[in-house]
């Protein structure tokens, strides 16, 4: 291309970023960055009753976690600035003389009312319920008659007469739409606020922005976003409408999800890497299976590997990714999880043992608690795995307490089992439900290295009197 290529992402602070929103980000970013162009971060602050300070700065957290650095954005100094929408209406208000200088803009005094009775008479007549341009006849007389006389308005985008606006879709292929199907819209309230087809469109145009990737939710702003700009004589940029991220019930994710926000997930200990991997695969076809970092997913990000089927987001598929990556962190990422009370080598030594047997920071802790002081009560899986063994087998595992070293944890474990005359499973089994309440876990003698001689003694004695038969 002759031209750089710059992505945005153009965020709504009213609220938590919810996981749909993020993938647009990231695949805008590495749109950006396969093509060595720049990411823009726009923030459209106009909705001034539920944005928010917190909100910006707390989407600019989540950016800036996952990795995913701005070149420009809120703040920076930069003639395609400034990046927050309230600080625009300068541009805002140039663009609109420039549409107005060209019979672009008129004022529309219909009311809601009205404007519902047209819809309505519209759709009885099997015609497209769209605004039918009665308030674009008014004489300059009569518009300025009834402005004068304080009637509310707003401003509508004049569209070409029986005009067809054609573009390519880098998802969705070549699309069309006919004017007179569209009907003019608005873009502006009497009070000189705009709309976000209009401030959008505009933002785009002055920007340079050569590649808008978003919901395809907008599939039907484009055609009118791209009226606008080739009214203000700017260049369009290339349009992917991606396919909408949904979650279990088949509906949308949305702000009002919280389980859905980035900020949910990672209060949770879910890493950025794992979130990542699994926005990459959802919509976005790759081949490449194994655990990837932002910096080898961009030259594998392609536009013409977008979907147009729904992506459903399963939790399951984000549990995948986390256990790859955990286990592919370096154990100082994950060594506040296993925090011990003791010192930092104890810390290091759970860690490095449990590492393997953890997917969140809950799980390590769980297991910490459980090497610390065993399992507060058992299961009545466990209890009966115990039970079955039997009371004379934990009285062994008791008797031959005084010969287990730290040193020698596997060997005293192979003795007793050779001393027991069990094999593998029938002897570490109950030994590891006795000890932890669990049948999964790390390596038992790796284990017994971690627990306290007196935890240890106490757990089997426990199981035994468990095991003993109930008169």
């Amino acid at each position: 291309m002759s031209s750089p290529v710059i992505t945005r992402f153009a965020p709504s602070p009213t609220g938590q970023l919810h996981l749909g929103n993020v993938r647009t980000a990231l695949f805008a970013w590495l749109w950006a960055r396969r093509m060595q162009g720049q990411f823009i971060l726009r923030v459209e602050d106009t909705d001034l009753e539920r944005s928010s300070e917190a909100n910006i700065a707390a989407l600019q957290q989540d950016l800036a976690w996952l990795g995913l650095t701005v070149d420009l954005g809120p703040g920076a100094d930069s003639p395609k600035g400034p990046f927050r929408q309230t600080e625009r209406s300068a541009i805002y208000r140039d663009a609109m003389a420039t549409l107005s200088a060209q019979g672009r803009v008129y004022p529309c005094f219909c009311s809601e009312v009205d404007l519902e009775m047209e819809r309505r008479q519209a759709r009885a007549a099997k015609r497209p319920p769209v605004y039918s341009g009665k308030c674009a006849h008014l004489s300059a007389e009569q518009r300025a008659s009834r402005q004068a006389a304080n009637e509310p308005y707003t401003l509508r985008f004049k569209l070409n007469e029986r005009e067809t606006i054609r573009y390519t879709d880098a998802v969705r292929g070549e699309q069309s739409f006919l004017s007179n199907d569209l009907g003019d819209f608005v873009i502006a309230r009497s009070d000189g606020s705009v709309g976000f087809l209009f401030s959008n469109a505009v933002d785009d145009a002055k920007m340079g922005v050569t590649h808008v990737l978003r919901g395809e939710d907008h599939v039907s702003n484009t055609p009118r976003q791209i009226a606008i700009m080739q009214a203000l004589n700017a260049s369009t940029p290339v349009y992917a409408h991606l396919p909408l991220l949904v979650g279990d019930n088949g509906a949308p994710l949305s702000k009002r999800d919280g389980s859905a926000s980035v900020a949910y997930f990672r209060e949770q200990g879910y890493l950025p890497i794992a979130l990542t991997n699994l926005l990459f695969r959802l919509g976005h076809h790759s081949s490449e299976s194994k655990l990837l970092t932002l910096a080898e997913m961009a030259p594998l990000f392609s536009l013409d590997a977008l979907g147009r089927a729904p992506a459903r987001f399963d939790e399951q598929q984000l549990k995948h990714w986390q256990r790859e990556a955990v286990q592919a962190a370096p154990l100082s990422t994950l060594l506040p999880w296993f925090e011990t009370g003791r010192s930092a080598s104890e810390t290091e030594r759970f860690a490095s043992l449990l590492k393997s047997n953890t997917l969140l920071p809950a799980d390590a802790q769980e297991w910490v608690s459980r090497v610390q002081v065993g399992p507060q009560e058992y299961s009545e899986e466990a209890s009966l795995g115990i039970r079955l063994a039997g009371s004379e087998f934990f009285a062994k595992l008791v008797t031959a307490l005084p010969q287990l070293s730290p040193a020698q944890s596997a060997s005293w474990l192979k003795q007793v089992r050779l001393d027991c005359g069990l094999n593998g499973p029938q002897f570490f089994k109950p030994v590891r439900l006795a000890l932890t309440g669990r049948l999964d876990g790390p390596d038992l003698a790796a284990l017994l290295q971690l627990m306290s001689p007196e935890l240890i003694q106490a757990s089997l004695e426990r199981a035994r009197d468990l095991a003993r038969p109930t008169q």
